[in-house]
């Protein structure tokens, strides 16, 4: 959403960041920088890419596309190296091999056939690479957390860390499995960003240009071309105004609101998750799992599950601030896994903040809001809720194609499609919707990551 605009303080984690109330951000250090300018973006952006050519050899396309947004692409970097190639409990190996289990579970060639070679590269088994039934059972014993990680995050619990780390021959240490989780979630995430933004292999030739986009770095996005000439350029001009107005609207409202009844709150979070499910995923599907895909997968059929589905007893809703990264998943990372909780909060401060003051055509806005409301989605339908967090702002902001958008992207990203991605904020720019891919993202990670480090937390008590 950004080319987009000016970022409230991140907040102090007990509940405000900028005016109005409902202000609770997910992150634990104050004063991360909030965006570019964009004078020395370009010149930024090259010495990244050269960085990035002189480590690994190559630029893929996954840099290309991050690179519209240079700060972000440069802390996520860093924490991905970190987790690859720096000290830490796992082998080298292991740590690739670990991404590709977790990159299958979402059927994302891409990332697979990436760490196929950075595994070999780094002395792996080529054996290992006949399908995961070939991996030592210590991996394999990943399975089933890598299988809820990626799909029912909330469903992971004490027992299934107090499974890997029981004595034993295969058994893991409380440091690796930390290192694990991260690489587990991060790849999951990755995984949404790749299918989210039409990521292609750096060898397909087919359109030749990376992603969905003209170019990897165009800012037009396939929505505002010629081609959406007539009532359908008219129509999507007027959905940015009104985005506009909308946003104008609740801040004004905020400014004047005496304050919104706990019960009115979480009646509109029970909402949010109920219309939830009136977001269809996409049936088109991929007919071909390729072979050195599914190899790496158990159980493919497990997949995302709405919580409040007819019926069935939902469970219990995840609340924030009983468990938050700020005061508990920071910590636990940083005793147990030393800098990369550094990293990861940086991360998700860092496209939490990131603006640049624009929307669509309009300059000198501020979307922090409508950012905070993507944010707050995403952890929405993966049930987690901010109990100072007015949900009626999700509905106002987030028209339905663009929720359509988040939650396949989010929950079942290989279900992804072009049209899915043109039918949303049609006036947008291309690297705008890049940004709402990046949010998704961390957002996505944090989710999970959340639900893992609260199931070791409860193992360790």
């Amino acid at each position: 959403m950004d080319t987009p605009g000016h970022p409230q303080p991140p907040g102090n984690g007990k509940g405000e960041t900028g005016t109005g109330s409902h202000r609770r951000c997910p992150f634990r250090r104050q004063g991360a920088p909030t965006g570019i300018p964009r004078e020395g973006a370009e010149s930024g952006l090259r010495q990244l890419l050269i960085e990035a050519f002189v480590s690994a050899g190559r630029v893929d396309h996954v840099a290309m596309v991050m690179g519209l947004h240079p700060q972000y692409l440069s802390s996520f970097w860093k924490t991905q190296y970190l987790l690859l190639r720096m000290d830490g409990p796992l082998p080298y190996h292991k740590r690739h091999y670990i991404a590709i289990m977790a990159a299958a579970r979402h059927q994302c060639s891409y990332l697979v056939r990436l760490h196929m070679g950075e595994f070999l590269q780094v002395g792996g088994s080529p054996a290992w690479l006949q399908g995961l039934h070939c991996a030592p059972q210590k991996l394999r014993n990943l399975n089933e957390i890598n299988k809820l990680l990626a799909h029912r995050p909330w469903l992971v619990t004490k027992e299934h860390i107090e499974a890997l780390l029981k004595p034993g021959e295969d058994s893991w240490s409380l440091a690796e499995l930390v290192q694990a989780l991260v690489l587990l979630t991060h790849y999951h995430s990755l995984a949404s960003f790749v299918f989210g933004c039409g990521i292609k292999p750096e060898g397909d030739q087919d359109g030749g240009n990376g992603c969905w986009a003209p170019s990897p770095h165009s800012d037009s996005s396939p929505g505002s071309e010629d081609s959406m000439g007539g009532s359908g350029g008219r129509d999507a001009m007027q959905e940015v105004e009104m985005l506009m107005e909308r946003m104008k609207l609740l801040q004004e409202n905020q400014q004047e609101e005496e304050g919104v009844t706990q019960e009115e709150m979480e009646t509109r979070f029970e909402l949010e998750k109920t219309e939830s499910l009136l977001v269809p995923p996409s049936d088109i599907l991929d007919p071909s799992l390729q072979s050195h895909v599914r190899c790496f997968v158990e159980d493919p059929e497990f997949g995302y599950k709405d919580f409040t589905r007819r019926g069935e007893q939902a469970p219990p809703t995840f609340h924030a601030q009983d468990y938050t990264w700020e005061d508990h998943g920071f910590s636990l990372i940083n005793r147990l896994y030393p800098d990369v909780g550094q990293l990861l909060d940086e991360k998700f401060q860092v496209v939490y903040n990131l603006t640049y003051n624009t929307i669509a055509m309009h300059c000198g806005v501020d979307t922090s809001m409508l950012r905070r409301a993507i944010w707050n989605y995403v952890h929405c339908v993966f049930g987690i809720r901010y109990d100072d967090y007015d949900y009626g702002e999700v509905n106002q902001l987030l028209e339905r194609n663009l929720k359509i958008y988040i939650k396949t992207v989010a929950c079942y990203p290989e279900k992804t499609t072009k049209q899915i991605y043109t039918q949303f904020w049609r006036h947008f720019k291309h690297s705008e919707k890049v940004h709402i891919n990046l949010l998704l993202l961390e957002a996505r990670m944090q989710a999970a990551l959340l639900y893992a480090l609260r199931a070791v937390t409860r193992y360790m008590t």
